[in-house]
């Protein structure tokens, strides 16, 4: 059965589905039995692909620095409020 034609846009459910489809292009695309008529759907295709998948890569590695950045900010508070205890030890 062949497989179900997707428009240039659609959005795949998840990056690992993504990847799957990106990496099945490309070995479409390294074939040297690529119909002309549909080389330009198919880099079309895997152009979204690559910007979707680096929009994803983006977006976690934002969250992940925000994250980071928040241990960091509850580390340097744990450190203040352990200084301020010791200080109160020495009375």
């Amino acid at each position: 059965m062949a497989a179900k034609k997707q428009p240039a846009d659609a959005e795949p459910k998840g990056y690992a589905e993504a990847m799957s489809e990106l990496e099945a292009l490309l070995r479409d695309l390294d074939s040297s039995s690529v119909d002309v008529d549909v080389l330009s759907t198919k880099v079309t295709r895997a152009s979204y692909l690559i910007e979707w998948c680096n929009e994803r890569i983006t977006a976690a590695q934002m969250t992940i620095d925000e994250l980071v950045a928040g241990f960091d900010d509850e580390e340097m508070g744990d450190d203040e409020e352990d200084e301020d205890f010791d200080e109160d030890d020495d009375e």
